[in-house]
Order: structure tokens, then sequence, then C-alpha cells
């Protein structure tokens, strides 16, 4: 859930009143909010960089409310649309009516089809005549960051840019070349680079460089130029200097290159609908054509209104209220929406304005209705039928086992589902990561959770690591689940609950985890096959780069391989920063269930 800092005092005099802390919870959280933190910049940086930071020293007094904001909320992501929101929602104005406007002279925006190669898709929107104040420009930049953080997915589906046009001469040409034949002068710099010198400028810039893998390695870099050559954008890692906005801009070029339209269009028309109200002609957007390869001409931004027809008895009987038609019309109302009851008065037409595309279905209708209604207000009413909650097979069975597994002199360990690409390959002796079946995080925010673990080994082994000063024998085990890709699930990867322990001690004690794989089969009635058939289990000598050679095998139940065990090779050991001999003992009780 993203969070957004605005200044008190600035909040207050837009929404035209003073409230104290506790007045603001409460209206925040009638509108779906919740106020996080009141806290100032300089507690702020106190308390992200300590409180002998330098710049904590220079950093603002003002207080700072920190609002929580529903994920799928873009059109509050700045003081501007939470403004507007709240005064809609408390009836002291009524809905914007934002309006797309033809400019005076046409401004396009043309496609090259190069920008196939890396980045399809762009839109763009002017906003003119606008007037920026210091903190109404600082809330333009910072939803643009809000945006690139959320929709966009870290600038890799969209990018924008936003430019001062009197600087420019449309009309504009999106195309991507090779990077040693883009050369302009950089935001905040005075210096022209080439797009191959701006990768190596910014590879370690603490904001940036967390960008440039999205176009790095391709042949091609996309840029935004005007009809003089002069660049605007490279997209998505910087604008360029000669076009940056000021607080003495007046008319503003918006484009948005993406590699998802949809969402491309939606960032557009939240980033207008917020900031159209500084313009002279409040909530006027201009057009721009955009024209694509195929020489087809889009209009950007859509600015569109859709209709959706939703049932009262339905929005009463799904939030569990009894109010009648005209309540609902008046509570939809308060939430940005425009509804008029039709003519038999069972239905209410509902006009969705272009900056709630957060409203996918009849259910985030209900949802609204229910927020302006008031959560509180809703009886609470005991369900028609009543059915009993039971334990999945899988867990049951997982919490027969942990006892007896503790009473062997097993401690158990909760460990993250989530770890490095190395901790399931090449610590445990596997070179190459597409040999592991692993599900991958496409955007992880730390290295140590890049992908969903394979095995609990590694879970097992880190927390051993953690407790080293314990005294010996160490023994640990988890019952979870582990994800393993499979192309024949519905999504692709399935969840396989496993049972994995581990001895370390000063001697790998194999008899150990052996004594406990015997243990376990006893209690799920499982005999040992001294014939090595089908009924029973037993164990088959295995090469494994995890444990060391000759002294693996794999574990065979009723014909089928449920698991390893054996003693862990010296490299698997000292990666994981262990110097004690350890035996590990792997299998899945999927089969037992």
């Amino acid at each position: 859930m993203p969070t957004i800092g605005v200044k008190r005092d600035v909040l207050f005099e837009a929404l035209g009143k003073k409230y104290t802390d506790d007045e603001f919870q409460k209206l925040c959280f009638e509108f779906g909010l919740e106020l996080d933190e009141v806290t100032t910049e300089k507690q702020m940086i106190s308390k992200e960089q300590g409180e002998d930071s330098q710049l904590s020293h220079g950093a603002s007094e003002d207080i700072i409310y920190r609002i929580d904001i529903p994920a799928n909320r873009y059109d509050l992501l700045c003081l501007e649309g939470l403004v507007t929101g709240l005064l809609v929602f408390m009836g002291k104005i009524d809905p914007p009516l934002y309006k797309g406007v033809k400019p005076k002279k046409k401004v396009t925006l043309t496609i090259k089809p190069n920008t196939a190669q890396i980045r399809p898709y762009a839109v763009a929107a002017i906003l003119r005549n606008l007037t920026f104040s210091p903190d109404s420009y600082n809330s333009f930049i910072d939803l643009q960051d809000k945006l690139h953080q959320n929709i966009c997915r870290k600038r890799s589906l969209v990018a924008i840019g936003t430019h001062d046009l009197d600087t420019l001469q449309p009309p504009f040409y999106y195309d991507a070349q090779k990077p040693s034949d883009i050369r302009f002068v950089p935001l905040n710099k005075t210096e022209e680079h080439s797009a191959e010198e701006l990768m190596e400028l910014y590879s370690t810039h603490a904001q940036l460089k967390q960008y440039l893998h999205i176009i790095k390695d391709s042949p091609v870099y996309p840029v935004i130029t005007d009809s003089k050559g002069v660049v605007l954008s490279l997209p998505p890692i910087i604008n360029g200097d000669h076009s940056k906005i000021t607080l003495d801009t007046k008319n503003v070029f918006i484009e948005c290159t993406a590699t998802d339209l949809t969402k491309a269009k939606v960032v557009l028309d939240t980033i207008v609908c917020m900031f159209s109200t500084y313009c002279v002609n409040k909530y006027e957007v201009e057009y721009c054509d955009v024209i694509y390869p195929d020489k087809s001409v889009q209009k950007t931004p859509e600015l569109k209104y859709s209709n959706r027809v939703v049932s009262i008895s339905k929005i009463q009987k799904k939030i569990g209220i009894d109010a009648d038609g005209e309540v609902i019309e008046k509570l939809l109302g308060k939430m940005s929406l425009a509804p008029k009851l039709t003519s038999n008065g069972d239905d209410i037409k509902v006009v969705i304005p272009p900056t709630r595309h957060d409203i996918l279905h009849d259910c985030d209708i209900y949802e609204d209705v229910a927020i302006a209604y008031g959560y509180n207000n809703i009886i609470r009413t005991v369900p028609k039928t009543n059915t009993i909650g039971q334990q999945l097979p899988v867990n049951k069975l997982s919490d027969l086992l942990r006892s007896p597994i503790a009473q062997a002199g097993f401690t158990e360990a909760l460990t993250f589902t989530l770890c490095s690409r190395e901790d399931i390959s090449t610590k445990l002796g596997i070179e190459n990561i597409d040999n592991v079946p692993a599900v991958h995080i496409s955007n992880p925010k730390t290295l140590e959770f890049q992908v969903c673990r394979t095995t609990l080994l590694p879970g097992i082994l880190k927390t051993i690591a953690a407790n080293k000063k314990m005294p010996l024998p160490l023994k640990i085990f988890e019952i979870s689940d582990v994800v393993l890709r499979d192309p024949n699930t519905e999504v692709g990867a399935k969840n396989e609950r496993r049972i994995c322990a581990v001895n370390c001690n000063k001697n790998a004690g194999f008899e150990v985890v052996h004594g406990l794989l015997d243990k376990i089969m006893l209690l799920l009635e499982v005999p040992w096959s001294q014939n090595k058939t089908n009924a029973g289990y037993y164990l088959k000598a295995l090469e494994d780069p995890t444990y060391f050679p000759g002294r693996c095998a794999e574990i065979i139940c009723n014909g089928k391989v449920i698991g390893k065990i054996g003693v862990l090779h010296p490299n698997t050991i000292s990666k994981f920063e262990l110097s004690n001999p350890c035996s590990a003992l792997e299998i899945t009780i999927e089969p037992f269930v």
C-alpha cells in the first residue's frame, strides 16, 4: 500500500478548515484511508539516516501527514487528488468535469517503427497556461515518482516525461536509435553525453541505477525529439536538461512511453486530471495526436467517462444495508461518481470519471457505497447459512508429524519462502539456475528475495549459521511448502509440502537423520522394504552435488521418489558459513495425505 506525505498546513488550507489529528484521522477512516503517521521532514530523515545526518540539520520542521492510500487509487497519490476527493466526499464541491480540447495548433507525436524493438507505445498531452507554486511543483514531481513505483512497476511498464513546451518545437518524434547515436545534456547536467556514456555515468546513481537494466542490453534505446532534433528524454532513464520543468513553466508537454498501452493511458489521465486544476481554464487538457507506424492516429489523453448500470437490490444484498435508491445515489455521489436512478427505479446508472480507473466491476461500486455509508454503520447480522471450518488434510498431517519430530530432539524453524538465486543454485552445487524449477520474482526488492524456494535446506542451513554459538549438536527441522514450476497447472507452478531436517555436529551423524526417517515412516505406517519392492520404502544410491560423493541416497516409497538423505558436501557447508559437518533429510509428505 503506497504512502504519501503531505504538509498539514497546506492540506488544511486546501480543505478550507483546520482539524485536530484525531479529527483528520476520523475523516480519513470514513473515506477509506488511514492516517499512518504525524511527523516532520527532519524526523523522517533522522529516522532513515540517523540523527547525525547532515541532511537533517537543514530539514523543515513543518508537520507532515503520512497517509496510506489503496494501491489501486492512483487519483489519491498527490495532494490535489486527495483534496478533491475529500471535498467531494464532504459535499463541499461537485466532482470536477474533465474535458479534452483541441489545441489552436495541432501537436503530434510520431512513433517510428524501430520502437517496436523496445517500448512500442506512447501517449501525450498538454497542460496549457499552468501556474506552479513551490508546493504544487513538488507535488507534481512526487506524483510522477509514486506512479513510477506503483502502476508503472519501476518504469518497466510506463515511463513519464514532463517538459516545458515553450522551449521546444513540435512536432515530436519517438524513435529507437543506436546508443552511440543519441547525444544530449541530461537533466541537471551541463555536459553533453551519449546514451552509452549515461549508462556508465548513472551506474552508481542512488535513484537511477535501478532503471538502467530495462534498456541497457538492447541494441537500440528509445528517444524522444522535437522537430529541431532536440532530445526531450531517454525513457525510462532521464529527461533532457533543455526542456526541464521550473516554477516559471507555463505550458507542459507530458509524454508516457510504455510496454503496456492501457497502463500508459491510465497514468496520463491521472497526471492531467490532477494538475489541470492549476490551469487558467480549469480541468481542460489539450489533445495530442499520436501517429503510429501503421499511420493510424489516436488522440490522447482519452479522458473517457464510462457508464455502468448496477442493481439497487444487489447493492443492498451484497453490503447488508436497507438504504433505498435515493440514499445510494447520494452515497455514490460522495465518492466522485455521477449516479442517476433509472426510470424503473430498480437500477442506478453510474458515470465513472477518468480519475477512477480502479472501478473494473460492479463490486467496486458496491465497495464505494459501503465506504460512503460507513462500515461501522452496517448492522452486524448472523449469516443465514452456517458452515464448519475444517483443516486441510495436508495441514492436519503436518501438525501430527511436528510433535513426534520435536520429541526426537529436533527444534522447529520457520524460514522465509523467498530466497536468493544463489541459495538454491550455486550454494547447493548447481552451477546453472536454469536447471532449477524455480519461480522467479520479476522485480525483487532485495537480493535476498529473488526466487521462491525449491527446497527447505537453505533456510535451515542459514538458521544454523545464525546460531553457531549455540552448543552442539544443532538439530533443526521444518515442515513447510516449497514452490516448483509446473506447466501442467493452471498458474504454471505448484506448492509442495515437505519435511526437512538437518543434524549439525562434530561428526556428520548420518545415523541421526536416518533414524528420524525411520521414525517418520513408522508414524506413517510405511514398512521398510528389504527386497526393495514397490511395497514400503528403501534407499537408492544417488550422486547429488549438494551431498558428499557416495554418501547420498534418494528415498523411494511405494515405487516413487519422495526425497533425499545424506551427508552434505563440504562446499555446501562452507558456502553457508558453517564449519561443522552436517547430515540432512528432505522428503515430500504429499503422497501420504
